[in-house]
């Protein structure tokens, strides 16, 4: 017996009515949403402490701070977004009009992470319902708390037939990708991602993939390295380092090296004292998984600041790790965790190459006052998004799309990709019928010659 039939019948039947299609419907449940979260700021926060010890100032920025803005961004715009798109018609197709009308697949599946599990599930969510969707919403089991406000909020807002969510561990992700969706979004890692994908495959269901990767952080030779050492390691040591995009390692031009390794000390002073442990700004380990993986991360390499962990607190400091290589376990996947590993370059020219002959990653940054290097960086270089002397802030801007590409991810969201992500684009052509030209009907002898300069 399949578990979820009964809420994916009930969802089916509810779309089918087709009031998810009425903007008005969708503009009203996203100021619902607004309120929900609004309501429960206090819930949320705690919640995000006890699953993420995440200080109440960076829960707020990084999760219900972001969902606010989005949702500001999305009621703005959203009545011209859902209006038809006329295109130009090429003159070939005499005596008619083009145009792209957005309708909603039907029912999304939207699988969330544990690291930002109320922002990475309600961007989504917000882009789903804006497109007139209805929706099934898996939170991640490893933010329980977290999982178990969002459960009570989507419960005692929306109709279950509207919008939904199954709470579970890995073996309700399994089921939940028995069934047919419409369109899956998932974001999580690299492995599970496959999974997700080939599930989507016995039904030819189209699919976000937001995903990870080892994300470069290159500091150039000409560059303020008071502002850059501020900003790698706010970008790096946020949430205790457990965020995609962050900086996974440091590429750092030979000259600098020192200036740098020794100005990041100080921010992380400044940022959290001398004992981060005791620090409220700092989070901690999601769970012991993943404390004894990145604590065995830390066996190889030179610590030049941190390297400190404690078990029974899920707690790793803030590391700054020299001397490693390429062969080395930090430097095999995504570390997704507050560890810094730190190498070297003398030419950009094999920062380019070193890059490139890696998994594409989801983020990069690029530090330097020269426009040339940044230009190159941009161009040779593919990644899903970045900044140019910061880390981070592109994800804050409504109006990029973010997402990966490659093994990094497929697809994008945030603003209006969030709307075309959960949006089926159909193209219509209508014909006028005062007036049709026989060139295109049978018989066609003596139409070759004509059709070939028209085409041509």
């Amino acid at each position: 017996m399949n578990p979820f039939q009964n809420i994916l019948a009930g969802q089916r039947q509810f779309f089918n009515s087709g009031r998810t299609k009425d903007l008005d419907f969708r503009l009203e449940n996203i100021r619902r949403l607004k309120k929900a979260i609004i309501q429960n700021e206090a819930a949320i926060l705690a919640a995000l402490r006890n699953d993420l010890y995440k200080p109440a100032y960076e829960g707020y920025l990084t999760e219900i701070g972001l969902v606010l803005t989005e949702i500001r961004f999305v009621s703005r715009h959203l009545r011209s977004w859902v209006k038809p798109r006329k295109v130009r018609t090429p003159y070939f197709l005499w005596f008619g009009s083009s145009a792209i009308h957005p309708e909603p697949y039907g029912i999304s599946l939207i699988i969330s992470p544990w690291n930002y599990p109320l922002h990475l599930t309600m961007l989504p969510l917000i882009g789903s319902i804006a497109a007139g969707n209805c929706t099934i919403i898996k939170p991640s089991e490893y933010a329980p708390h977290t999982a178990a406000i969002i459960s009570e909020i989507i419960e005692r807002h929306f109709d279950s037939h509207y919008v939904a969510v199954i709470e579970g561990d890995a073996q309700a992700s399994k089921d939940l990708l028995k069934n047919r969706f419409d369109y899956i979004f998932f974001t999580g890692s690299q492995t599970v991602g496959k999974i997700v994908m080939s599930a989507a495959a016995k039904n030819l269901t189209p699919v976000t993939l937001e995903l990870g990767g080892k994300n470069p952080c290159i500091v150039d030779q000409d560059v303020n390295i008071d502002l850059a050492a501020r900003r790698i390691a706010s970008g790096k040591f946020i949430n205790g380092g457990q965020t995609c995009t962050a900086p996974d390692y440091l590429l750092v031009h030979q000259s600098n090296k020192q200036k740098l390794l020794d100005q990041i000390k100080v921010y992380l002073r400044k940022f959290y004292g001398e004992d981060p442990q005791k620090s409220p700004d700092y989070g901690r380990i999601i769970n012991k998984r993943q404390f004894d993986r990145l604590a065995a991360l830390l066996d190889k390499g030179e610590k030049v600041v941190g390297g400190q962990t404690d078990p029974d607190d899920l707690y790793i400091a803030p590391t700054l790790l020299q001397d490693v290589s390429w062969n080395d376990p930090v430097m095999q996947d995504e570390i997704f965790g507050p560890i810094l590993p730190v190498l070297v370059f003398e030419d950009l020219a094999e920062v380019v190459s070193t890059i490139n002959s890696r998994q594409r990653p989801l983020a990069l940054y690029f530090f330097s006052n020269q426009r040339n290097n940044y230009q190159r960086i941009i161009e040779e270089v593919s990644f899903g998004g970045g900044c140019i002397n910061d880390t981070l802030a592109h994800l804050i801007n409504p109006h990029l799309p973010f997402g990966g590409t490659g093994s990094s991810g497929m697809g994008g969201y945030h603003g209006k990709a969030s709307f075309d992500t959960f949006s089926h684009q159909k193209s219509i052509f209508k014909k006028w019928f005062n007036l049709d030209l026989p060139l295109r009907f049978p018989p066609y002898k003596n139409k070759l010659s004509i059709l070939k300069n028209i085409l041509r």
